[in-house]
């Protein structure tokens, strides 16, 4: 279309958009918006609600207030501790309060005298009354119709183009716009889902005349997203059963049984709910794709070694895969513990056996004796061959490449293709895990075996720096080990916090000297890191400093102080995971120290590491607080990504979307049916995958 073609449409390419240029149109583009529909479904991604803004007057020190006002006098104002501080004084028809942002000197480029601010948060008592900030919009210094109230749609922006200017821009086309949408999902969902028709959603996203008629908006656009991921995921699992063939294992419960009488505890609840479903999942005839995800200490392997029988049983060969040398040899460790009773013992495959050891392990392979072997991705190395392999257990399977876990669950050469049972410690809760992993079945560990002793946590301030490296130095008398952890390798001029580099040195000179210290972090080489935990496992070390390459790796029962520097820095989880390196111990104490000042924000956030060890409450505060990208960051290929939808917020719309998902593909597996053709296309349009899933036609 070209300017001169007359009528706007949902494709008008926006550099024919009134108000658009080429430059404009090139700063739209990095925001993906390349059409005027693109443009339209731009959605807010905050509001500021400016329909109950407060006079200034009226502020009292311990309110949390909304205030507009004009900024009269601005200025950097550096502290004792070189900390600079930002601070404005603002005023509206009644009077003037002081603004304060700590730490945040460039803010005097993009605030200028005279700019109307939207400001909400606490006010506080410093040297008079003074408003601290949490959320701030520059309304610029036209910002007429804001003083009566009203909802302020906050847009993603780039650099070069302001909130403020999209909210013009779509605004200005938003009555040609509207009328051109249509409907794509039937009567019946809308009204499952709670949620208004497509067309109303858009114009209350908008242009909201509350803060409650735009959240109803977005809970349409939300429960859309999260209706497609679930169709997504489910058809891609209809079309996996239907041609992969399986293997149909039967439940003989011989060495299943047998394992299970020998087991010196009795199984958590968590884990005989997740043993019948691998057991299901094994028996039927489809070929098994299922996640089984618990909190460190769980008891994952157990329930592996469940299937793992189950597959022995019948006459299959099992191969157990793990990301490095050290935690292959560690499961096989266990595994040799655990199936001891019943003369069962796993072999090894990993790059540093021998080449007689590599020999008689392949011939055991080709045989097709049933056995479990455990390793890395040396189970997948040219050579490696199972002559019938059943099942392919996968353990931290984010860390391998696609292709090697492709290699090994294709099971090059055999007619059937091995069962899948992929492992993580991540745990997250089971409504988000069947969010985002639909496409497989997912087992949850939600329940700590009986008998794990709890790892005492506490938070200490610098000042105490002395007293607790002197306790660490007790803990190592008494011959146990420690942890400590930093949060970078080396020092940055941007970020001053000790790096683990710069801080080794240090320890080995000062508080730890005379003792055994190593240093581990992410720069050092595959065979460098392996021999540095190697030692520290086997006692050879005292103290391992290091960066979070510990937060996953090997069991170390000696050891049972962990403490971390600069804890403001790590994530929930990434601090759950490193918490839950010590206390591996059988009797022993152990204990996890976070040493540092820290914010009253991070805090805040820090306290319910402090308060709790149930790594499923962790993760989802944690998801909460820092969104989904530190958890699913790993699982490039497949996540879906979520524009308007939150699946921890909005877990109960997940719900709905889910079982509406189901009736769908129940009803009409392939979308041919008139009710859902448009929907079809829409997927078809906004989903890669989904051509192949949807082939009709």
């Amino acid at each position: 279309m070209t300017a001169t073609a007359g009528r706007l449409t949902l494709e008008t390419p926006v550099t024919y958009l009134k108000g658009v240029g080429p430059r404009r149109a090139e700063l739209l583009n990095r925001l993906n918006i390349f059409t005027a529909r693109d443009l339209l479904f731009h959605i807010p991604h905050r509001y500021e609600d400016a329909s109950t803004v407060q006079q200034i007057a009226r502020l009292r020190v311990g309110d949390d207030a909304t205030v507009i006002g004009t900024v009269i006098s601005k200025g950097i104002l550096p502290t004792r501790k070189g900390l600079r501080v930002f601070q404005a004084v603002v005023q509206d028809a009644t009077g003037l309060i002081e603004v304060s942002w700590p730490g945040q000197p460039w803010l005097d480029r993009s605030i200028n005298k005279d700019d109307v601010l939207l400001l909400s948060g606490p006010v506080r008592f410093f040297h008079g009354r003074q408003l601290a900030p949490r959320e701030f919009v520059n309304l610029g210094k036209d910002a007429d119709g804001t003083s009566g109230g009203r909802v302020l749609a906050v847009y993603p922006a780039t650099e070069g183009l302001s909130f403020k200017q999209i909210r013009g821009l779509i605004d200005a086309h938003l009555d040609q716009l509207l009328p051109q949408v249509e409907e794509y999902l039937p009567p019946w969902m809308l009204q499952e889902a709670k949620v208004p028709s497509l067309r109303e959603a858009l114009a209350a996203v908008h242009r909201p005349t509350s803060l409650a008629s735009a959240l109803a908006g977005r809970a349409r656009l939300a429960f859309e997203e999260l209706l497609f991921v679930h169709i997504l995921h489910r058809r891609a699992r209809q079309i996996a059963q239907q041609a992969r063939d399986g293997i149909t294992f039967v439940n003989k419960k011989d060495l299943t049984s047998k394992f299970r009488e020998a087991l010196p505890f009795q199984l958590t609840k968590a884990q005989v709910r997740s043993v019948r479903e691998i057991v299901a999942d094994m028996c039927a005839p489809h070929k098994m794709h299922r996640l089984l995800q618990g909190d460190v200490g769980a008891g994952k392997t157990v329930v592996a070694v469940f299937a793992a029988l189950l597959a022995m049983e019948n006459g299959y060969q099992v191969a157990f895969m793990a990301p490095t040398e050290l935690l292959a040899e560690q499961h096989a460790r266990t595994l040799d513990r655990l199936l001891a009773p019943l003369g069962i013992v796993p072999v090894l495959i990993t790059g540093s056996r021998s080449a007689k050891e590599r020999k008689l392990a392949a011939t055991r392979l080709e045989s097709g004796e049933p056995l479990i072997a455990v390793g890395t991705h040396a189970l997948v190395a040219d050579g490696t061959t199972f002559a019938k392999l059943g099942l392919a257990i996968i353990d931290e399977q984010h860390r391998f490449g696609v292709d090697q876990r492709r290699v090994l669950i294709e099971a090059r050469g055999a007619k059937v293709k091995p069962d899948v049972l992929l492992m993580s410690a991540t745990p997250i809760p089971r409504s988000l895990a069947l969010t985002m992993y639909g496409d497989l079945g997912v087992s949850v560990l939600d329940e700590r075996p009986p008998g794990r002793e709890p790892v005492t946590t506490a938070l200490r301030p610098e000042s105490a720096r002395e007293k607790v490296f002197a306790f660490v130095n007790r803990q190592i008398d008494a011959g146990r080990q420690a942890y400590v952890v930093y949060p970078l390798v080396e020092d940055s001029e941007k970020v001053a916090l000790k790096a683990a580099t710069s801080a080794f040195e240090e320890l080995t000179a000062g508080a730890l000297h005379g003792r055994r210290v190593a240093l581990l972090h992410g720069k050092m080489g595959a065979d460098e890191k392996d021999a540095v935990m190697r030692a520290f496992r086997d006692g050879s070390l005292d103290v391992l400093v290091a960066t979070t390459v510990i937060e996953v790796g090997i069991d170390v029962p000696n050891a049972t102080v962990m403490l971390i520097e600069h804890p403001e820095r790590f994530g929930l989880s990434q601090l759950h995971q490193m918490r839950g390196r010590v206390g591996r111990g059988a009797g022993l104490e152990s204990f996890c120290v976070l040493l540092g000042d820290v914010g009253e924000e991070a805090m805040g956030r820090l306290q319910v590491f402090l308060d709790s060890e149930d790594g499923f409450e962790i993760a989802r505060e944690d998801l909460r607080l820092r969104g989904m990208g530190d958890l699913f960051g790993e699982r490039q290929s497949g996540v879906p990504t979520f524009r308007v939808a939150d699946p921890l917020k909005d877990e109960a719309l997940s719900e709905v979307a889910r079982g509406v998902a189901e009736r769908v593909l129940v009803e009409d597996p392939e979308l041919k049916k008139p009710a859902y053709k448009a929907m079809q296309g829409i997927l078809r349009r906004g989903y890669g995958r989904a051509l192949e899933l949807f082939r009709v036609g």
